[in-house]
């Protein structure tokens, strides 16, 4: 089995204001940074639609059609202070979601090894029924409930890596004991959740928050002494990482010092936790990082870490 790549084109048409950070540019440097030759042995897929009956796993039926029904026919509109919308961000939306579940299939069905789904909006500060930091609906939720409900997995785990907290997964897994939640994140930074005493209605949320000016060692230690024993003794069937390269030194957005081996370092500790409890299921979904060469870079090395299991 291999790794697989998910993607789509309409991903790129979730356009968002001019200057902004999260912009369809994003895409395109992963795109080049993995066309180098190692690369050509990954499977590569196209992203499908996720239904609304998918979405609604995670999120109320009334706010999705909310959502939808804030799609423009044409410019940008803002739904909050820093996630807007334009006539495509519905159905890249639908397509970062689809690609999620998708690579669920793959991976448990034991079509691919793991998967790395490139898509956009990101998702982890998307709550229950609030969008909020780029991000509309919670892909990574969504995959670890759709795991569940379609699977049949009985425990499913979040490792979250971004630079900002994911609130909106902490907040949909807070009070269910059946998927863990685990984040490093630099602390105080948007969106002001994530202390170390956030730790769920049954013990099912790690946070291992990071100082500003933090660098690869305050990380690893974050990840050797907090999340990865939490990690194993939880014994997930199956582990999403939610994949942002936003803590890497050269991002505009944060103040932590990481490299792309930084990143790779911590995709194979994950890996080693999913060989050892989950037969190796991992799918890792994009969420933020915003130098567009820092971003490449720190794919390329997440996406090489994740061929070598």
């Amino acid at each position: 089995m291999s790794t697989l790549l998910i993607s789509h084109p309409a991903c790129l048409q979730h356009l968002t204001p001019l200057g902004h950070p999260e912009r369809p540019d994003r895409l395109r440097a992963i795109e080049a940074a993995l066309e180098a030759e190692k690369f050509q042995m990954l499977g590569r897929v196209e992203a499908p639609r996720a239904s609304l009956e998918i979405l609604a796993l995670c999120h109320p039926m009334d706010y999705i059609t909310a959502i939808r029904d804030a799609t423009p026919g044409e410019g940008i509109v803002r739904i909050d202070a820093d996630t807007s919308m334009s006539p495509g961000s519905f159905e890249a939306a639908l397509r970062a979601a689809g690609g999620a579940i998708h690579a669920v299939d793959e991976v448990v069905g034991k079509k691919a090894q793991n998967a790395f789904v490139a898509t956009r909006p990101p998702g982890h500060h998307a709550e229950t029924a609030r969008p909020m930091g780029f991000c509309l609906f919670d892909n990574a939720a969504i995959a670890a409930r759709y795991a569940q409900d379609r699977h049949g997995i009985a425990r499913a785990a979040i490792v979250d890596f971004d630079v900002h907290h994911g609130n909106g997964s902490q907040e949909i897994f807070w009070a269910d004991g059946t998927v863990m939640y685990c984040s490093t994140h630099q602390m105080p930074l948007f969106p002001g959740t994530g202390a170390i005493g956030e730790t769920g209605d049954h013990n099912n949320v790690v946070n291992a928050p990071l100082r500003p000016g933090d660098g690869p060692e305050k990380f690893r230690d974050a990840f050797e002494s907090r999340i990865l024993p939490r990690l194993a003794e939880f014994a997930p069937e199956l582990i999403v990482i939610s994949a942002g390269f936003d803590a890497h030194m050269r991002d505009p957005l944060a103040n932590i010092n990481l490299e792309e081996r930084d990143f790779a370092w911590a995709t194979q500790k994950i890996m080693d936790v999913a060989d050892r409890c989950a037969g190796g299921r991992i799918v890792s979904l994009l969420e933020g990082g915003y130098d567009l060469q820092a971003l490449g870079d720190s794919v390329a090395a997440h996406v090489t870490a994740l061929m070598r299991g």
